[in-house]
């Protein structure tokens, strides 16, 4: 037997003052994360007086495209967007559970299917609460939600640990090039550090172009979806035959991937030999410069890359433009120091977000298995 979502839960109703909130505790589909990923801080927040309540527990779903697949567990009572679902389980329901069945690929599948609108689709509220789901004791409730949440947990802690390593990298970076720089070092620009590169699109009215395995392809919208610092291929690969018909340049790894419009500042180091379409700006960092260098060099100078950029629809830095970035041009002591220190640290992260990638693909396979009562929980002893 099936319930509809409807029997589970509500949505949400009330409001709260936007002077109550701040940047951490106003949602909006912009610093929603995707791929269930949670959330960050908010950039802004709105103009208007009030603006939609949720409290701890509820379950909060981006509801407009592009943004599907962003959802969160509340941790705090704050405020979001109307473009954000808050739904609230119903008295005998697990508010875990709940999150765990609007974390199921299948609910986000059937919310696109139902949208409304053309230029920015949104679910449709009443299908939404149509939606199926399975009719679970609250104790098997309970296993399923402690199940998945023990896989969730594993992930939090490996992001944390990464931010702490961030946070350390990021700190020796400023003291040792921007809070105490010394004084004997000349000034020049980006092109002086490393090779600015980049990319092509291969012909997409030869499908041969494109091979499910081939050489990795990135594009910005890759680096939209998965937020990771390092990275290894997008979604699609190109062909030989497509690469050699194209401007795309092969990098190595090491090569920090620079987004140069729509929007400007994704970054990302690549793991392997990969190519990108051309909206990046690439670096391929001097052997004595280095990818650590290079990789927060390019994020410190970010609001100086975006001031130097322009165009009416998009901005876009040119590569002209990333070449002419001024840039202070350390001795080679203190970045082989600084690269030495971050060697193990990076290593670590990119460990860390290799076991949340296999961590993910693990849960999700999981979840619509536990749903759907292919995997039986009820003799689960947790």
């Amino acid at each position: 037997m099936k319930y509809k979502l409807s029997d589970i839960c509500e949505y949400a109703k009330g409001k709260i003052k936007v002077s109550a909130l701040d940047e951490n505790t106003y949602i909006s589909t912009e610093n929603m994360l995707p791929n269930k990923g949670g959330i960050t801080k908010a950039a802004s927040l709105p103009t208007q007086e009030q603006t939609q309540a949720f409290m701890k527990n509820d379950v909060l779903v981006s509801n407009i495209r592009p943004y599907f697949k962003k959802i969160w567990y509340a941790t705090f009572d704050g405020g979001c967007s109307n473009d954000v679902l808050v739904f609230r389980a119903k008295d005998g329901v697990n508010s875990r559970f709940l999150h765990y069945v609007l974390a199921d690929d299948t609910f986000f599948d059937y919310s696109m299917a139902t949208s409304k609108g053309t230029k920015m689709p949104r679910g449709d509220k009443k299908a939404i609460m149509e939606y199926e789901v399975p009719e679970l004791s609250y104790e098997d409730q309970c296993k399923i939600a402690g199940i998945l949440e023990v896989i969730d947990e594993k992930i939090e802690l490996n992001t944390d640990i990464n931010k702490n390593l961030e946070q350390q990298a990021q700190a020796y970076f400023l003291d040792l090039f921007v809070t105490n720089p010394d004084p004997n070092w000349q000034s020049g620009t980006l092109s002086d550090l490393g090779t600015v590169v980049g990319g092509g699109t291969p012909s997409k009215k030869h499908p041969e172009y494109y091979i499910e395995t081939g050489i990795p392809w990135i594009t910005p919208k890759d680096l939209s979806i998965d937020k990771s610092k390092f990275i290894s291929r997008g979604e699609n690969d190109i062909s030989e035959l497509g690469f050699s018909n194209s401007s795309a340049t092969k990098m190595a790894a090491g090569t920090i991937l620079f987004s140069s419009r729509a929007p400007i500042g994704y970054i990302a180091i690549a793991l392997n030999t990969v190519t990108t379409n051309q909206g990046f700006k690439s670096v391929i960092p001097n052997t004595n410069v280095g990818s650590a260098f290079m990789y927060f060099f390019l994020k410190q100078a970010l609001p100086t890359i975006e001031g130097m950029a322009s165009g009416s629809t998009f901005k876009e830095i040119s590569g002209s433009g990333m070449k002419s970035v001024p840039a202070v041009i350390p001795d080679d002591e203190t970045l082989h120091k600084y690269n030495e220190f971050c060697q193990p640290l990076f290593e670590q992260q990119a460990i860390l977000e290799a076991e949340n990638r296999r961590l993910s693909g693990i849960r999700d396979a999981l979840l619509p298995k536990l749903m759907s009562g292919e995997i039986d929980v009820s003799n689960i002893d947790l």
